[in-house]
């Protein structure tokens, strides 16, 4: 991107027409002018088409087969970080970054993931030009012109928020189109805030245009945009924009209450609700595998919902999905888990921190939620006095039924879909199989297949596997993709709802918020008598276990961090369980980092991306500001 800022012609913007449907899949010749292409109705919806081209697809998709931000956050450790070094998370753990090469910008650009500077302003300049020709173009109707219009002003909402969530303040307002000729010296980075109103009053105008619908319910169309998506994008701005990081020292936990209250009003006003039923009971409750050690079907709900495809219907089983990407997430069985005996890696490895963030059955944090470590390596659990259940000794029994359907732990159980030679010495005395299909998942030290290991791709690092986005019966003999990735769902936008009133003082309306979640999980209610800074903890730490492995624990910490700040208590050290396996077949436990280094992608700087070298030192030499973000 150059100054307002496009360097890409347009045969190329239009030419990444990809997934889009119907209408939109026809891309015009780039040798027309604007004027030709708006004198066109395949033409204009193809240049609509060209809008969408930049929507990341994230989850799995991420260079290298990575969840990314999921793996340089506190919630995982990447497999890959050792054996391929020069790959993002490597880089980001050995702090090998720059403004002019960054392992989360400059190493690839796949599924949207990187080159996000460029491909941003690309998509908001091609959103500017369509939003100003449009009322004038050739389409088939009014009803038509309005819909695309509406799509245009909230696409351009969300590479706002995609750009503000990585980059920060550092960031103009383009409400139209700029030529290239056109003086930018007067060009200056607007507020936090002040960008956040922007995205707001795109998002309203989506809102107020009757023609776009609240749910996309054909094939036809899927990937469009709708007005549930632009509530999801002003819920979650707003909410950054009140965070410690991003309010200038401004209270705004007023607006994000009721911005987020009404937004959460009009999602459940228009057919959208937290996905409460097991729908496919043949797959999902058919064995005890899919149940957890304490045979809840929370488990089974839960792993469900995020290894199925929301379908495009009028009545579809998943009504809190929001958004999806328009792609799927590959062979995760193979890239991204438990792996197999022929697998290629485990890929994201949760962490010890994560694990400890689930709660015992009874509803009881493990640790202390101000204070969950009394070192600085997280090698000494600062343990919760008040709860009984958890026993250090026993560390999987009695947890947050989402616990065992997001993680494969030593003794958790697997229906066994992929090929083993032959069988674990550390299967030999556990009970047989089910029903010949299931296995138990071994990560002690020295297991050969599935245990702990600080090299081995498809080995551990951490001591657990992610289950959470892996199909049970999925496998090398039987090979049932990732779903597609869930960009917005409802369940987040009610924990951004209880935040919100959290800070703003309406601790019941937050109490009741999070109930919702925790009930839907099988988790009993949040204790009566939280003090305001005990109810922040308690939202913060729900928002961890239920958006886990999602990403969202990237941007929340940074987020809720002050501008001087860093995040040296979450990020720097992540530990590991090693699991010693006994003569008489039982187990000791000993925490343990992952590596004996520290990661250096926790300091001051990394709490944004730096803007790219080049854009940084031409915004300066024409506009006489700075716009590099600090430390970089």
């Amino acid at each position: 991107m150059k100054i307002r800022y496009i360097t890409f012609s347009l045969t190329v913007l239009i030419l990444l027409l990809g997934s889009c449907k119907d209408t939109l899949d026809m891309a015009p010749d780039g040798k027309l002018t604007m004027d030709q292409i708006f004198e066109d109705n395949n033409k204009v919806g193809a240049f609509l088409n060209s809008c969408y081209a930049n929507i990341p697809v994230k989850g799995t998709r991420y260079f290298f087969w990575s969840r990314g931000p999921v793996d340089w956050s506190d919630d995982a450790w990447d497999t890959d970080a050792e054996a391929e070094s020069w790959i993002m998370s490597g880089r980001m753990y050995n702090g090998d970054a720059s403004a002019g090469s960054h392992p989360i910008t400059n190493i690839s650009a796949d599924a949207g993931n990187g080159n996000y500077w460029a491909n941003y302003w690309a998509a908001i300049r091609n959103c500017t030009i369509f939003i100003s020709r449009i009322d004038e173009a050739t389409v088939k109707s009014p009803a038509e012109r309005n819909r695309w219009k509406a799509e245009a002003h909230l696409l351009r909402a969300y590479y706002y928020s995609e750009l503000l969530k990585w980059f920060g303040p550092a960031l103009p307002i383009e409400r139209e189109a700029y030529e290239f000729s056109a003086d930018f010296s007067g060009v200056k980075k607007e507020s936090y805030y002040d960008v956040v109103k922007f995205i707001i009053e795109d998002c309203d105008v989506a809102l107020a245009t009757s023609e776009l619908p609240w749910r996309i319910t054909t094939d036809a169309e899927a990937g469009r945009v709708s007005k549930a998506l632009a509530e999801a994008v002003k819920s979650k701005m707003i909410l950054f924009a009140a965070s410690p990081l991003n309010n200038g020292g401004a209270n705004l936990w007023q607006d994000a209450y009721l911005i987020n209250k009404t937004s959460l009003a009009n999602l459940r006003a228009n057919g959208y609700e937290l996905y409460n039923k097991v729908n496919f009971p043949q797959t999902y409750l058919s064995d005890d595998a899919y149940l957890g050690p304490n045979k809840n079907v929370n488990t089974a709900l839960y792993n469900e919902y995020f290894t199925q495809t929301m379908t495009y219907t009028g009545s579809p089983v998943d009504r809190e999905t929001i958004f999806q990407s328009r792609e799927g997430q590959g062979n995760i069985w193979d890239i991204d888990g438990i792996g197999s005996q022929d697998g290629y890696k485990s890929g994201t490895c949760p962490s010890q921190e994560l694990v400890d963030a689930y709660e015992t059955i009874d509803g009881k944090p493990v640790l202390n939620l101000a204070n969950p470590y009394a070192d600085e390596k997280h090698l000494q659990p600062n343990y919760n006095a008040a709860n009984t259940l958890y026993n250090p000794n026993d560390p999987y029994k009695n947890r947050d039924p989402r616990f065992y359907a997001s993680i494969y732990y030593n003794g958790s159980k697997r229906k066994a879909m992929w090929n083993f030679a032959e069988a674990p010495e550390s299967f030999e005395n556990y009970p047989a199989p089910i029903g010949n299909r299931a296995r138990i998942i071994a990560t002690y030290v020295n297991e050969p297949q599935t245990g702990i290991h600080s090299t081995t791709r498809k080995a551990t690092r951490t001591g657990y596997y992610e289950r959470k986005f892996l199909h049970p019966n999925s496998g090398n003999d039987n090979p049932i993709g990732g779903a597609n990735y869930k960009l917005f769902r409802l369940g987040e936008i009610i924990l951004n709802f209880a935040e919100a009133a959290a800070e703003a003082g309406q601790s019941v309306e937050a109490i009741a918020a999070v109930n919702e979640i925790r009930k839907r999980a099988g988790m009993p209610d949040l204790p009566a008598g939280l003090s305001k800074d005990e109810l922040i903890q308690r939202i913060r730490n729900e928002r961890r276990v239920e958006l886990a492995m999602e990403e969202n624990r990237y941007f929340d910490l940074r987020r809720w961090s002050a501008p001087t700040g860093d995040l040296a208590k979450t990020d720097r050290w992540i530990t590991a369980m090693e699991i010693t396996r006994k003569a008489d077949g039982t187990y000791s436990y000993a925490r343990r980092n992952v590596r004996n280094v520290e990661r250096k992608n926790y300091t001051n700087k990394f709490l944004w991306v730096p803007v790219p070298l080049d854009e940084a030192n031409r915004l300066r030499a024409i506009t006489g500001s700075d716009w590099q973000n600090a430390g970089w």
